[in-house]
């Protein structure tokens, strides 16, 4: 990093909360229909339908949302880079692993068979590749200088940007957590694989922006001697690429340690269920003949 210079200006920064209707009236709507279907799943198929956890982990992903949409993130991300990145991040992994780990099969059930409908009519869209595909795509191409710069000077682009991690997030941890057996879901090392091809390349990405030499958003630039927050522009530049590097590298260790227990726990479950099963079956000779 650069050395900031001890009679730097510093530049004021509006930290202020970007209170935005539209956006407010959806994140209630969100928790509003979830807690809706989560009541009736418990209610018919009790607290293993619809554990508490899994209400709670949906608040967690609409809170998130909240900080990224909201909260002086947004603001600030307009003037700093690393809390552009801390945006990017919250809206491509916190908010879409936390959805997806609030829902469950009976929560799904009344659209299960639409869903399965849609991954089979989806094609190639549908398979995992394309999951890491379009996750990797959009972490790289929004971080073009061009189009980075254009999404903060034209607030439809910046929605665009928005718009684009969340669902390429969505889309990308779906293949991962979906309580839903799917014809495509990943199986063996596939989530190993899955996982570290697209953490390495999403890293790498930020490995170049902590050391690129020179600073690659215009929008960010300041005068010589000016600083906000007491960082340069290009300082800043460095600690939003080393928070996208440490942050694929933590989400990457935890989701790998939780998919390795839940295959534990599957694993036992099909034991057990293998066990019932052969315990139910009465044996040929018994059957015909009665048992001795």
């Amino acid at each position: 990093m650069s050395v900031t210079n001890v009679f730097a200006t510093a530049v004021p920064v509006d930290a202020g909360w970007t209170l935005a209707p539209i956006v407010l009236v959806a994140l209630f709507s969100y928790a509003g229909i979830y807690t809706w279907r989560w009541r009736v799943s418990r209610a018919e198929g009790g607290k293993r339908a619809a554990p508490t956890g899994k209400l709670v982990l949906w608040y967690v992903g609409v809170l998130c949302l909240f900080v990224a949409l909201i909260s002086p993130i947004d603001r600030l991300g307009e003037q700093l880079a690393w809390a552009h990145m801390i945006q990017h991040l919250l809206l491509a992994d916190l908010v879409a692993i936390a959805l997806t780990l609030a829902l469950t099969k009976h929560i799904l059930r009344p659209v299960t068979r639409r869903i399965r409908r849609l991954e089979h009519a989806a094609g190639p869209f549908g398979h995992p590749a394309f999951g890491v595909v379009a996750y990797v795509g959009a972490m790289w191409l929004w971080h073009i200088p061009g189009l980075y710069n254009a999404a903060l000077e034209h607030p439809v682009v910046h929605v665009l940007e928005h718009l684009s991690f969340a669902a390429a997030g969505l889309l990308y941890w779906w293949h991962l957590l979906s309580p839903i057996r799917s014809r495509l879901r990943l199986g063996g090392l596939g989530p190993v694989l899955y996982m570290a091809s697209t953490k390495i390349l999403v890293g790498f990405l930020g490995v170049l922006l902590a050391f690129s030499p020179s600073l690659l958003y215009d929008a960010y630039a300041l005068a010589p001697g000016e600083t906000r927050w007491g960082l340069s522009p290009l300082d800043d530049q460095h600690v939003a690429g080393l928070i996208m590097a440490l942050e694929q590298s933590i989400v990457m260790g935890i989701a790998l340690a939780y998919l390795f227990v839940r295959m534990l726990a599957e694993s036992e479950e099909e034991d057990r269920r293998a066990e019932r099963f052969s315990e139910d079956r009465v044996p040929e000779g018994e059957e015909r003949y009665g048992a001795v």
